[in-house]
């Protein structure tokens, strides 16, 4: 992504972003749950992650959140404006796996100068992420 942000009037219904691979790492889990202050055990001790069924760490939701947030500004571009992010969490992301971003344009509003990105975060177990963000264009 060139860091250019992309204009309103030159996105209509159904574009597609491109894809977005990110690696699932034990560090990106852990760092992330520590960063948004989530000290729950199981997104950063192993052995409590086990002990509630998980084979480890898992990711939380606020890291999931800010992963949407990447995704969808690096598409739209610098001086894009995030106005809403409405996400819904299924399969874990565990390490070892990759969550990979798709979306597609579902809405625009002409007064605004905003789009609804529908889009899904999928890794080998299936749908971690799915929801939609509405981002203000200039």
């Amino acid at each position: 992504m060139s860091g250019e942000t992309l204009r309103f009037d030159a996105v209509r219904d159904g574009d597609r972003l491109p894809e977005l691979a990110i690696p699932l790492t034990a560090t990106l889990i852990v760092g992330g749950a520590i960063v948004s202050r989530d000290f729950t055990p199981v997104h950063h001790e192993r052995a409590a992650a086990q002990a509630q069924g998980m084979s480890d760490v898992f990711m939380n939701i606020l890291t999931t959140n800010g992963l949407v947030g990447r995704y969808v500004t690096d598409w739209a571009g610098r001086d894009a404006v995030l106005q809403r992010v409405a996400i819904k969490l299924g399969a874990p992301n565990l390490p070892g796996d990759t969550m990979t971003f798709s979306g597609r344009v579902v809405a625009r509003d002409e007064t605004e100068r905003a789009v609804d990105v529908e889009i899904t975060g999928a890794n080998a177990w299936g749908h971690h992420v799915t929801g939609t963000v509405r981002v203000r264009l200039p």
